[in-house]
């Protein structure tokens, strides 16, 4: 009898309907085949192709930087001072008229060789751009620039440091930079303009690449001149940015020719 009875119950059991069986709850307490809420991120199982990223997602533009913006207000002010439009200075220059209205617009830290070739066609003296308190050339003139109170300019691979800004018509350009730069591949190309510079470095470990000579390493106290019309590149092989003084010659007041 007790037999019976175990047989008919157990019986019962298997033929009772699925949905009376509960589902184990999903650890992230959300139904398996719950729609996802509008919005929200979809949760995708390994191995499973991932969704395309909303585009709410994505960075905001970064605003402009003060430095950035300033400079290209000078350069734009110089620029209708001269009643020339963004193509004339292309043509002086050889600087792609979308580069200058970029630079024009702060949404652009143009390298040094790019300003050199802006101030060439344009027939402006670099500290112009730079120098707040622009002064002729008295004989017997002397700048003093304190720790970290030149005129800051940073770019994709260095940051300089422009210094003795409150003087014009120098023949020498001196900053300091910090080398941001950590491969050559950091670079669209190699880095040319007129002149001749020296370099001496301040602190951490640098690599420099040169256009005819196998590349050097340079540890703080070591200096390197060499013409600037070579192709040369700089990396920094520390941790942090390597920092070096830099002086270059033709770099101030150029002609247009």
């Amino acid at each position: 009898m007790k037999d019976t009875v175990s047989n008919a119950r157990r019986a019962a059991a298997e033929a009772a309907p699925a949905r009376t069986r509960r589902k184990a709850a999903p650890t992230n307490g959300v139904a398996p085949d719950a729609p996802a809420a509008p919005g929200a991120p979809q949760l995708v199982s390994e191995g499973a192709q991932s969704p395309a990223i909303p585009a709410r997602f994505a960075a905001a533009p970064r605003p402009a930087r003060e430095d950035r913006v300033d400079l290209g207000l000078k350069l734009k002010r110089m620029r209708n001072e001269r009643g020339w439009t963004l193509d004339d200075v292309s043509q002086r220059t050889g600087v792609a008229r979308s580069t200058l209205s970029k630079i024009e617009n702060g949404q652009m830290s143009p390298t040094y060789d790019v300003l050199q070739k802006i101030t060439h066609g344009m027939a402006l003296d670099i500290v112009e751009l730079f120098d707040v308190r622009s002064q002729a050339a008295p004989f017997g003139r002397r700048s003093l620039t304190r720790n970290n109170e030149g005129k800051h300019h940073p770019t994709s691979t260095y940051v300089y440091e422009v210094l003795a800004t409150d003087l014009s018509q120098k023949r020498i350009l001196p900053f300091k930079a910090k080398i941001r730069a950590r491969s050559l591949d950091d670079f669209d190309g190699w880095v040319r303009h007129e002149g001749e510079e020296f370099l001496c470095v301040l602190s951490g470990r640098v690599q420099v690449f040169t256009e005819f000579y196998a590349p050097a390493i340079l540890e703080p106290g070591d200096s390197t001149y060499f013409d600037s019309n070579m192709g040369h590149a700089l990396v920094s092989l520390s941790q942090e940015d390597a920092e070096v003084l830099w002086i270059c010659t033709g770099a101030v007041k150029l002609g247009a020719d």
